[in-house]
């Protein structure tokens, strides 16, 4: 294992590094917040990639293969739809708003006064996807070195929280397109292709697995209608996914490097299927699915290789985790600290806001490996978070962009009405079952539509500045065109 244990060494030791290179780049907000909008479209493409891609695409993604066979994909691909559609429809009127966070947008939409309480959702779903990823570290780290899971949640997530706090968003882009590069080797080009001549092939896999494990819909219609409903729909509206949006040097860089990153989460996901199905072959009764990914790295990949890829299961956990993160501390500090607060945004200030946000990585990162060591069900923890986020954020964010009738009390109607609801119907139906988020969601989309044609349509005014923003005209944007950045 010293092979292995250098691989991952080095691994570890150069995301510190491009930490404190992050740090010597990001003088302003705008550097360390969405790394100056700068991004062309093979960074864009990278980070995209890394930040959707973690710890629940590789691991559980390998997981539900080796449970349901090629239909495991499901999870993965409905990931990279989202993606997608994102990239195709929304992302270039993302982009060319320059805000920083998504409650901003909510404020500029409707008016200003929508902030803080989607605030506070877009806050708890950031916080339990950085919880979430961080304690994969756990299962990453005991195979590597057969640690305790308190001792590998605060090394993994220490080395998160360093590079992150130190360089902000340039730290975690370097760092993203670093791990892309290794999950793709270490995954796509070394372990699926390992895996399948393990299981003496496609054909052998066939003999020896029941049919159903080669049906592309044996997951259940109903399991994939929720996927589509939770992470289709969730991509389209969460803090981390926009965050890396606002890094877009361009509304076309933004469209067409999603465009790419999303088809590469579809590649993803069927990989994932594809190692989750041999491994059934080789190893028939392990005693949990999520093993399948260590054990057949562990036993079927030489020395070295079997480093490589374990660095690309912890560069997939890392990504995610570096990305909610990031987008965690945005929210806390711009949608909730602040507006309590009661600061304006004065121009002049970025140089300045660059410690308070630094500051607010690090307490956050602090309260994320806390929470990770007190957690045990992380499957109901990310269950809470999405259900919340779509729940309550799906509808007002959406209307926003594609209903001009919608209002600033409609919005606020729906985010209260579709958060409770997804809250209530948890404790009378069970977190994880599919009803909270089907009936959540109704609710809020009733909320928005019925409160919005029985108030005031939004100011003429407000509307105007924002088709400005949207066909990105607004004068003050002036000041943050840069040279563009590959």
């Amino acid at each position: 294992m010293a092979v292995d244990y250098t691989v991952i060494v080095v691994y570890l030791a150069g995301m510190l590094a491009m930490g404190w290179w992050g740090m010597r780049r990001a003088k302003s907000k705008s550097e360390f917040l969405v790394a100056g909008r700068r991004l062309g479209p093979a960074m864009y493409s990278g980070t995209m990639a890394a930040i959707v891609l973690g710890g629940a695409s590789t691991i559980g993604g390998v997981g539900l293969g080796y449970q349901y066979g090629l239909s495991g994909a499901w999870m993965v691909f409905t990931i990279g739809l989202g993606l997608l559609a994102l990239s195709v429809f929304f992302s270039a009127r993302i982009a060319r708003l320059k805000v920083y966070t998504v409650s901003e947008m909510l404020d500029l939409r409707y008016g200003g006064r929508a902030g803080v309480i989607s605030g506070v959702v877009m806050w708890a779903y950031t916080l339990m996807l950085a919880v979430t990823s961080t304690i994969a570290y756990a299962t990453i780290f005991d195979v590597l070195f057969d640690v305790n899971r308190t001792v590998a949640i605060v090394l993994g997530g220490a080395i998160v929280v360093a590079y992150s706090t130190l360089g902000g968003m340039w730290s975690i882009t370097l760092t993203d397109m670093v791990q892309f590069v290794v999950k793709t080797i270490g995954v796509l080009l070394l372990l699926l292709p390992v895996a399948v001549v393990k299981a003496g092939g496609f054909a052998e896999m066939r003999a020896k697995l029941p049919t159903s494990y080669f049906d592309p819909l044996g997951v259940g219609g109903e399991t994939i209608f929720t996927y589509v409903l939770i992470y289709t729909f969730g991509m389209l509206i969460g803090q981390d996914i926009w965050q890396r949006v606002f890094t877009a040097r361009s509304d076309r860089t933004a469209r067409w490097g999603g465009t790419v990153a999303g088809t590469y989460c579809l590649a993803y996901a069927l990989a994932g299927a594809v190692i989750g199905t041999a491994a059934k072959v080789l190893y028939p009764d392990l005693g949990s699915p999520d093993d399948a990914f260590a054990t057949i790295v562990k036993d079927e990949l030489p020395v070295g290789v079997r480093g490589l890829v374990l660095a690309a299961a912890l560069a997939a956990v890392m990504s995610t985790s570096s990305g909610a993160l990031i987008a965690c501390a945005t929210v806390a500090n711009n949608d909730i600290w602040s507006r309590l607060r009661g600061l304006g945004k004065r121009s002049g200030e970025e140089h300045d806001e660059v410690a308070g946000n630094r500051a607010f990585i690090l307490v956050m990162g602090l309260a994320v490996i806390g929470t990770a060591i007190a957690l045990n069900d992380v499957v109901e923890a990310l269950t809470v978070a999405y259900n919340l986020l779509v729940g309550g954020l799906l509808v007002p964010i959406l209307g926003g962009l594609l209903w001009k009738r919608g209002t600033a009390q409609g919005a606020l109607a729906a985010v209260a009405v579709g958060g409770l609801a997804v809250i209530g119907l948890m404790a009378g139906y069970g977190i994880l079952a599919n009803e909270p988020v089907y009936y959540g969601l109704s609710a809020s989309l009733a909320a928005y539509v019925a409160v919005s044609l029985a108030t005031r349509p939004t100011d003429e005014a407000v509307l105007a500045v924002w088709r400005e923003r949207l066909a990105g005209r607004s004068p003050e944007l002036a000041s943050e065109t840069v040279p563009a950045h590959q």
